[in-house]
């Protein structure tokens, strides 16, 4: 199963620190997970509009089997788009938190280990 990150990103500074970790220790847990931040790395920040970058974050979204929302997303545009997104595709939705406290069994979700 493929996991998709969902956190704030415009206006916050430290969002590629907050995805690499939450990349990071989920793929440590067996998870495997899209990080749409790192985008970023590949597609200088600026040259592509908004609109064109959450099209692009819902095309990965929709290869994911669930969502995980990371600290923040209820403030976040782009984070409530995608959930709308994944709610109508019937994606399961889990908070980062839940993952790691909890584990993905709760919510159906199977790691790789």
């Amino acid at each position: 199963m493929i996991g998709y990150l969902s956190g704030p990103i415009t206006g916050n500074l430290n969002y590629m620190q907050q995805f690499d970790r939450a990349a990071s220790e989920l793929a440590q847990a067996g998870y495997d997970v899209i990080n749409p931040a790192a985008l970023d790395r590949v597609i200088p920040p600026g040259r592509l509009s908004y609109d064109t970058i959450m099209n692009l974050d819902l095309e990965l979204l929709a290869l994911a089997d669930y969502l995980v929302q990371l600290p923040g997303w209820e403030d976040s545009k782009g984070c409530n788009r995608e959930l709308g997104f994944a709610q109508a595709r019937g994606i399961i939705v889990v908070s980062f938190q839940d993952l790691v406290d909890k584990g993905g069994e709760t919510h159906g979700i199977k790691c790789n280990l």
